[in-house]
């Protein structure tokens, strides 16, 4: 397994690729320094995700705040 250290092109890339890491690691066919290279890899991939999830958490929270407005039933009616 080569290192790869590139920056994914999206989120789902990032998510495919590390659960392609996930299943080689838990098969047991990688050898230990190809493992370190691929848990390496799969923490890189986990940040940029954890990272990517966050910035739509607080695209979300503005949204919330500037133009949604809580669910109310019975307005849709009225309207």
């Amino acid at each position: 397994m080569t290192e790869t250290t590139e920056t994914p092109p999206s989120f789902e890339a990032a998510l495919a690729e590390l659960e392609e890491i996930v299943g080689r690691m838990e098969g047991g066919e990688l050898p230990l320094q190809a493992s370190l290279a691929a848990y390496k890899r799969g923490a890189e991939l986990l940040a940029y995700c954890q990272v990517a999830l966050k910035d739509a958490q607080q695209q979300v929270q503005v949204l919330e705040k500037g133009m949604l407005q809580p669910f109310r039933p019975g307005e849709a009616e009225d309207a």
